[in-house]
């Protein structure tokens, strides 16, 4: 009898636990089948309530619930006046930029920073209601507020995976591919050079810088210092080709070439988009355009939007191929 019992028993954990154990070792070793499925809770916005904000100037990290923290991205990023659904492109675009910054970590005790230079601009309601007009600073509040809360949630992908959304202020009628700006290995489907029409009556579009030969070359030479130019050889002052989307690629300089993205940074251009034009002895940049180039230019949205354009529109005008999601839908 007792042996009957001994053999039931077996029996019973053979039939019962062995599937169980069989089926736990399965799941542990199941890799997932594609990028939504891995990142399945990582995308849960509740998991992004509250963000670990990083202060560049004091080196404190602050707990900052994530919509206050976007109000605070999308008033130090674009101006308050425009288009309502050029903000809410503008919302969207910084909340799948945050969201990208966490999964790709930057900063070992913070999810993301306050530097423009490093993530993106960030500014207190405090600072940015002083710096408003007192009859605009209400008003002004709400709608950001507002295209905050109306997109809420709302992030842009491609294949699934939310997107690195470069942003930029004035295109110059044209964006840029990254790979142009920031070497190989950056290239980024989404991110293609396409056209805005209207940005001209924006202040972005276009400026000049202006330097006699004698302050060219010693802005030159911070980098390059045994740099020499014949000013009155036209082939040793000009640009020699450009990118797809009409910018420079490379300046000669005397006796070096300089790429374009290096040329505005030693010059101080607000952009690569520009010509070189002798004039009275002096040497004229004509700027197009303000930033990188790379992904929504800001008043590109403005004008798509004053043309009716809705946020969605925006998004994917300049982002070639993506999706709208909700960030619980992923």
């Amino acid at each position: 009898m007792k042996k009957i019992f001994i053999y039931f028993f077996i029996f019973l954990l053979i039939f019962f636990l062995l599937p169980a154990l069989l089926t736990k070792k399965n799941v542990e070793a199941k890799a997932p089948e594609n990028n939504t499925e891995r990142n399945a809770e990582v995308y849960d916005y509740k998991n992004y309530g509250i963000i670990k904000l990083l202060h560049k100037s004091t080196g404190e990290v602050e707990d900052v619930p994530i919509d206050t923290y976007l109000c605070n991205v999308v008033s130090a990023e674009m101006p308050a006046d425009f288009e309502l659904e050029a903000l809410k492109a503008q919302a969207v675009v910084a909340r799948t930029y945050t969201i990208y910054k966490i999964q790709n970590k930057k900063h070992d005790n913070a999810d993301i920073c306050d530097d423009s230079s490093c993530c993106q601009a960030w500014i207190s309601k405090e600072d940015r209601l002083a710096r408003w007009d007192e009859d605009k600073k209400e008003n002004n509040w709400a709608k950001i507020e507002q295209c905050v809360n109306e997109t809420k949630g709302k992030i842009i992908t491609y294949n699934g995976a939310p997107i690195n959304a470069f942003f930029h202020s004035n295109s110059g009628g044209t964006t840029e591919l990254p790979v142009n700006v920031w070497g190989g290995g950056t290239e980024l489907p989404y991110l293609q050079v396409v056209e805005t029409a209207g940005e001209e009556g924006y202040t972005q579009y276009s400026s000049e810088v202006i330097f006699t030969q004698d302050e060219l070359i010693e802005k030159l030479k911070t980098k390059y210092e045994d740099i020499t130019i014949d000013f009155n050889n036209d082939d040793d002052l000009k640009i020699l080709d450009y990118t797809d989307s009409g910018r420079v690629k490379t300046v000669k300089f005397g006796n070096h070439e300089l790429s374009g993205t290096e040329t505005r940074s030693l010059l101080g251009l607000r952009s690569t988009n520009f010509e070189i034009i002798k004039e009275n002895g002096n040497i004229k940049f004509s700027v197009k355009g303000y930033g990188h180039g790379v992904g929504m230019s800001q008043t590109g949205a403005d004008t798509l939007a004053k043309e009716g354009k809705t946020y969605e529109d925006i998004i994917k005008h300049f982002y070639v191929g993506v999706e709208i999601q909700e960030v619980n839908s992923l």
